[in-house]
């Protein structure tokens, strides 16, 4: 509930303030510009980031690996985009952190580091870096088979 709060009352009263804040120091039109301006480079660099993004995508998807990373980047990248189309200064400063490279990835550094990964193997659910060494130990199953040709065909 509190995290709603905050975005849906207290975010647009700090917008609000900063933008009167900031109007009464530089004019109402210089601070409708840099509204603007912050929009329009915003953008220029979402398109920038956003191509990047997917070309490592695609390498990844090429060589066979799931392009994880990428894809927590183009929600981050997404987010941002929309943060710097809303009007304000705060919401531009949050979106311009989402599509810095060298900022995006350190808060997506810190979000992942709080993600556990869960692995499915033969002795149920194992979760922490111990579950890519169970997987690794655990991939060969051995046994032995014979083949009974059937007299109806197969069917």
């Amino acid at each position: 509930m509190r995290p709603l709060l905050v975005l849906f009352i207290v975010m647009p009263i700090l917008e609000m303030w900063v933008l009167i804040t900031v109007g009464q120091h530089i004019g109402a039109l210089p601070t409708i510009g840099l509204v603007l301006l912050t929009a329009v480079v915003g953008l220029a660099l979402l398109r920038r980031q956003g191509i990047s993004t997917v070309m490592r995508a695609q390498q990844k998807m090429q060589a066979g690996e799931l392009p994880a990373r990428e894809m927590a980047e183009g929600i981050f990248l997404a987010v941002g985009g929309a943060l710097l189309l809303t009007p304000g200064f705060v919401t531009d400063a949050i979106g311009f952190a989402c599509l810095i490279p060298g900022l995006r990835q350190l808060i997506l550094g810190r979000l992942l580091s709080h993600i556990t990964v869960v692995r499915y193997g033969p002795y149920g659910p194992q979760t922490g870096p111990e579950a890519g060494e169970a997987r690794r130990n655990h991939d060969v199953i051995e046994g032995d088979y014979k083949r009974e040709d059937r007299k109806d065909g197969g069917r």
